[in-house]
C-alpha cells in the first residue's frame, strides 16, 4: 500500500481532521506555513521524520516499540499559494527532534483563526473549535454599527455569513450568541439556521515517498 496524507480543500475538513485525532490521543503539535510549490516536498519530508503516512498497523508497531505516532493535517485551497498545516504526535519517542506544545497547554492551539478548547459532554470533556476573542469583538462592532443604523439587510448579510462558518460545537455557541444579540438590539428580521458540522472527508490523497518503518 502506497503512503498518502489527506490534504483539505476546506476549513470545516482541516478542522476536523485535527479535531478527530487530537480525540484519538494525538495530542502534542507543531504548525506552520508553506508556500503551495513546496507544500508536498514537505509532506514527503515529514513523512521521512515521522511517518506521517504509517498505515493503522505500522502505528501500532510504533506505539508498541514506544515511538510517537504522527500525522499532518494541510489545508490547501485549490489555487492558493500558501498551505496551512498541522503536525499532531502522540505520546512516545520522536525519530526527530521538534520543538511541540500540548494541546491542553495554558496557551492554546489557534490554527486557521480558530482556537481548541474544551467542553463537558456527558460527564466527560470534548474538544471543540471557537472563534477568538479578537475576531468575537469584531463581529460585535460590526453589528452595532449596521443596527444603531438601522441597516437590517446588514444585519441579516452579516448573521448569514457567520451562520456558513464551521459549525463545530463552539462555534455555533458564538454564531447563536450573536444572533441573539442582534435580536436584543432591535433586528427584527429572520435569524439564520445554524449547522452542525457534519461528517466529511478529510481531503484528497496526497501519494508520499515510500520510507522505512521501524
Amino acid at each position: 500500500m502506497l503512503a498518502s496524507t489527506p490534504v483539505a480543500r476546506s476549513k470545516t475538513a482541516a478542522l476536523s481532521r485535527g479535531i478527530d485525532a487530537i480525540s484519538k490521543g494525538y495530542r502534542s503539535y507543531c504548525c506552520g506555513t508553506v508556500s503551495a510549490a513546496k507544500a508536498e516536498q514537505l509532506a514527503n519530508k515529514l513523512h521521512e521524520r515521522h511517518a506521517i503516512g504509517a498505515t493503522p498497523a505500522q502505528r501500532l508497531v510504533r506505539k508498541k516499540h514506544g515511538k510517537a505516532n504522527a500525522l499532518l493535517v494541510m489545508y490547501w485551497p485549490l489555487g492558493a499559494e500558501q498551505v496551512e498545516w498541522l503536525m499532531l504526535f502522540t505520546v512516545g519517542l520522536l525519530d526527530s527532534s521538534e520543538h511541540l506544545r500540548d494541546v491542553a497547554d495554558k496557551h492554546r492551539l489557534e490554527w486557521l483563526c480558530y482556537e481548541l478548547v474544551r467542553y463537558p459532554v456527558r460527564g466527560a470533556a470534548s474538544w471543540t473549535w471557537r472563534r477568538s476573542k479578537i475576531e468575537m469583538a469584531e463581529h460585535y462592532i460590526m453589528l452595532d454599527q449596521s443596527l444603531a443604523k438601522r441597516h437590517h439587510d446588514a444585519v441579516e448579510s452579516h448573521l448569514a455569513r457567520i451562520a456558513n462558518q464551521p459549525g463545530f460545537h463552539g462555534v455555533r455557541e458564538q454564531s447563536w450568541a450573536l444572533c441573539q444579540y442582534a435580536r436584543q438590539h432591535g433586528y427584527k428580521g429572520d435569524l439564520p439556521h445554524i449547522f452542525y458540522v457534519q461528517k466529511i472527508s478529510h481531503g484528497d490523497r496526497l501519494a508520499l515517498q515510500p520510507t522505512k518503518f521501524t
